[in-house]
Formats: structure tokens, C-alpha cells, sequence
């Protein structure tokens, strides 16, 4: 297996030399011209935080989602692009409104009050009083271990793994846990976070995007370890959950500028890069998503600026609803589908929390991870702190898996972010102030190099997979249990 993997990496990176027809030098040329653009007149870090200041949170179906969708708009349109529209589609619109949590003990008025907030797409209306059981870190093994215990009780576990017996294996989504939780007969769900400081973490305890039939609630790591310990102190200890939250259809639009293709062969091919605009309420997103998603808008403004011309059609894309169960996105792919358009969606780039972007991740195909390195060898000539690493590995949870699971190819560019900026994910302290505007920026030239090479390749070097291949290449990347969770898996078992 070992010989079949390295000979197939030696003829991918072979054909490589032949994958362009442009002249030797007119890539590092184009590389550098975007490099010294991106470097004296990027934009990226200004417009996040104007939209950071004017707009606010940028939550999908509210007051402020519409003017997130119309700034984006307007700033393609301020750039140049002849063709940008809106992409409507219907959503489940979720708003929090009040949520308590309190632990007390049965037969008690001495009831402890603890910080807490609900997670998105919890019941409208839910008070629920019951016993607590701990379900450690909320994996199926975890549940199989209390399952004659927690059936109409109050399930607590944390947002990441932390047992021992645990080590190793692969996480879930706190949406998974929350729905293997629902099929083990919980009554409620307590999830504490692992980030430490009283971080409260918000985001969907839903899979589907649609309202669940118990109250979820996010408590910090400090908490989950008191209430642990209250439990161990105290039997028969109680929670109450009382919360009202906001739900109705609405409708909520993608924003999409479209590059139109300059090759009588290859323009009716296209690339789609998008990253999210829609974010949580506690704060403004600056990093989830807005990083990703004004990278993308500041990529679209160097190709206009610059004039660039490619042979493929791109597609520069704004979702919403991402953050609600990765619902512009599917609608985008079902439309595509709808009118017989996704086999010619060539590849799916996605910016979601990318940050001072080094490589790019070829999300489980090899044959583009050797494109990436030979054209990262380029963008090196151009700046040497680009490292050129490259990860392979697949992974769910944004908006290219409605892609990937129909056989797209997608990939992501691959970063890091301060430790400080990442505890802040889905948190209230997800402000402007997490922005590095260098790293921002780096993003959007090595994006935007990266973008206008594979837009240009005469062939791209990986393709399209039916569906059975499709299913092989899931299961090979160990994510067909997460998409049965989710109601995502598309193939009779």
C-alpha cells in the first residue's frame, strides 16, 4: 500500500509542470502584483472593523444579519463586480431571550444560581426541574454508560473530551451530543465549557437547523467542575432550567459576485470560495467568521482591482445561516442540484476561522495536496514566511460539508490563531480587538495567489466523485458515525 501511495504522489506531482499553459514567470509575477496590492491597499481589516462598529453581532434572520447581507452586497458592488445578487432561502430564525440555571437540592428552597446561557435552537418555552446525571465528556460510550439512568433526567457533560478512558478518540460536535443525548431520553442538557476564565460558550445544539424538543444550556468550566462537586457532595441534587427564546420561518439571503471565466473551454466551470457572514449574538464575530468572510470580500476587491482575468468562473460567496446548522450553504447546493449546476462547481474553498494563513488543507485528496505544494513553492519565492504546509484531513461542521458530502472537492486555507482569540470562539469576548491585521492580510494574499492559480490551471488534479466513490472516501475519512448523528448521511445502510 505504501508503494501504491508514493508512486501516485510521484505522477500527480509530474503532471504538475504541465498543468499551465501560461508563460514560466506569469504566475510569481501575478503573485507578486497581488502581494504588493494586498500589502499597501488591503482592505480586509478596515471593513471588518467598520462592519464590526456599525453593524454589531451579524445573527442569521435578525435586524442585524439584514444589514450584514446589504454591507457585503454593497461593498462588491463598490468593488466592481457587474454581477452580484442575493441567493434568498427560508430559515428557522432563533433568538435568545431570558435563560436561568439553578442546583438545588431535593427537598430544598436552598437553590445556587449559576451563570449560564442557552444554546441556539433550544425550545421556545421550557421549564423542566429534575435529578442530574453526569455523562462525562458526552460521547456515545459515555451515554451507554448511564443509559438506565438518565432517561428523563438532566444530562450534564463537557464540550470536550477530558476522560482518560476517552483519550484518542474523536470529539463531537456539541449538536451530536446534544442529539445523542435526545436519543438516550434526557430531559435537559448541561454542557460545560473547557475554556477557563467564566467563558460562556453559545452556538446550535441542533443538527438539522430546526428546533429540538429540550432546553440546552452552556455553563463555564468553573461551574461544570462546582456542580460536579455538589454532586458528589450532596445526593439527590436538582436542576431547574427556566428559558424563553424567539423562533419563526424567515427568510435570509446569501450574497453572491460572480467573476465570470475568460476560457471558451472552461468558463462555464467555476470555483466557489465562501466563508460565512452570519455570527452569534454575544459578541460581534470578528473571528468566527469574520476573519474568513472579509478575507473572501478583500480576495473579490484584489481580482477586480488588479483586472485578473482567469479561465474558470468564480464565484465569491457570503453565506448565511452557517452558524444555524450550515443552512445557506445547503440551500446553495441544493439549488445547484435543483438546476443540474453542481458538476460544474469544479472545487469548494471555504474561510472559516482562518487566521495568518501558511498552507492550505487539500481536506482529504492528495492529488491537490501536490498542486498546493508545488504552487506554494512559487508563493514562497514571493514571501519565504509563507511555510507551505499543507494538512490533508477531512472535517464537518462548516459550510463546504454540503459540498463534500456530494463529491465537490473542497479544501480550506490552514492557519493558527493566537490562544487568546481562540478561547473566545462562539464567546462573548469574540470582539475586533482579537484582529491582528497583518495576519488578516496574509490571508488575503496567499487566499487570493492560491485562488487565481487553481482558477488558471488547464486541468485542476482532482475532480468531481460519484456518489459511490463519494461514500467510500466519507467512510475513509472516518466521518460516516458523525453524519449519521447529524442526519447528514446520504446512503441507505
Amino acid at each position: 500500500m505504501r508503494k501504491r501511495i508514493l508512486l501516485l504522489t510521484v505522477v500527480v506531482s509530474v503532471s504538475l509542470f504541465s498543468a499551465f499553459t501560461l508563460p514560466k514567470d506569469e504566475l510569481e509575477e501575478v503573485f507578486g502584483k497581488i502581494n504588493d496590492d494586498v500589502l499597501n491597499r488591503g482592505r480586509a481589516y478596515e471593513t471588518l472593523g467598520e462592519a464590526t462598529s456599525s453593524i454589531g453581532h451579524r445573527l442569521t434572520g435578525s435586524p442585524n444579519g439584514k444589514k450584514a447581507e446589504d454591507f457585503a452586497y454593497n461593498l462588491l458592488k463598490e468593488y466592481g463586480f457587474a454581477d452580484v445578487k442575493y441567493m434568498p432561502f427560508e430559515v428557522e430564525s432563533w433568538a435568545r431571550d431570558t435563560v436561568s440555571l439553578a442546583i438545588v437540592p431535593k427537598g430544598s428552597d436552598n437553590f445556587r444560581d449559576v451563570e449560564v446561557v442557552a444554546l441556539a435552537h433550544s425550545p421556545v418555552s421550557s421549564h423542566i426541574k429534575g435529578p442530574i446525571v453526569d455523562c462525562g465528556d458526552g460521547v456515545e460510550a459515555d451515554f451507554e454508560k448511564v443509559k438506565d439512568q438518565v432517561k428523563g433526567k438532566i444530562a450534564l457533560f463537557n464540550i470536550n473530551l477530558q476522560s482518560p478512558e476517552n483519550k484518542g478518540k474523536k470529539n463531537l460536535h456539541r449538536s451530536e451530543k446534544t442529539a445523542l443525548a435526545i436519543k438516550y431520553g434526557a430531559a435537559g442538557v448541561i454542557i460545560a465549557n473547557a475554556v477557563e476564565g467564566g467563558v460562556l460558550l453559545t452556538g446550535t445544539a441542533s443538527v438539522t437547523g430546526a428546533l429540538i424538543p429540550i432546553p440546552a444550556v452552556c455553563v463555564s468550566v468553573e461551574s461544570g467542575k462546582q456542580i460536579r462537586k455538589w454532586m458528589n457532595d450532596e445526593p439527590n441534587l436538582l436542576a431547574v432550567i427556566d428559558m424563553q427564546n424567539f423562533s419563526r420561518p424567515i427568510k435570509a439571503r446569501n450574497v453572491i459576485a460572480t467573476l465570470p471565466g475568460s476560457s471558451k473551454k472552461l468558463k462555464d466551470d467555476k470555483i466557489v470560495i465562501g466563508g460565512h457572514l452570519d455570527s452569534w449574538d454575544l459578541a460581534t464575530g470578528a473571528m468566527d467568521n469574520g476573519i474568513g468572510s472579509f478575507t473572501v470580500l478583500d480576495v473579490a476587491r484584489v481580482f477586480q482591482a488588479l483586472k485578473l482575468k482567469t479561465k474558470r468562473t468564480i464565484e465569491f460567496v457570503m453565506f448565511m445561516g452557517e452558524e444555524q446548522g450550515l443552512l445557506g450553504s445547503k440551500a446553495m447546493v441544493k439549488k445547484y442540484l435543483d438546476e443540474g449546476k453542481l458538476d460544474k462547481v469544479q472545487l469548494m474553498m471555504n474561510l472559516d476561522m482562518v487566521n495568518n494563513a501558511r498552507g492550505f488543507n487539500a481536506m482529504g485528496r492528495p492529488e491537490l495536496r501536490a498542486f498546493f505544494d508545488e504552487v506554494g513553492n512559487k508563493i514562497r519565492k514571493i514571501d519565504s514566511s509563507y511555510t507551505n504546509t499543507n494538512p490533508n484531513g477531512a472535517g464537518l461542521h462548516s459550510d463546504h460539508q454540503p459540498f463534500m458530502i456530494q463529491g465537490v472537492p473542497v479544501c480550506s486555507p490552514s492557519g493558527s490563531f493566537p490562544v487568546k482569540a481562540y478561547n473566545c470562539y462562539h464567546a462573548n469576548c469574540d470582539r475586533f480587538d482579537l484582529i491582528d491585521k497583518k495576519q488578516i492580510n496574509n490571508n488575503v494574499r496567499f487566499t487570493a495567489m492560491m485562488l487565481y492559480a487553481l482558477a488558471n490551471a488547464d486541468a485542476l488534479p482532482t475532480k468531481k466523485m460519484n456518489d459511490e466513490e463519494t461514500k467510500e472516501f466519507l467512510i475513509k475519512q472516518n466521518l460516516k458515525n458523525e453524519l449519521i448523528i447529524g442526519k447528514d448521511w446520504r446512503w441507505k445502510e
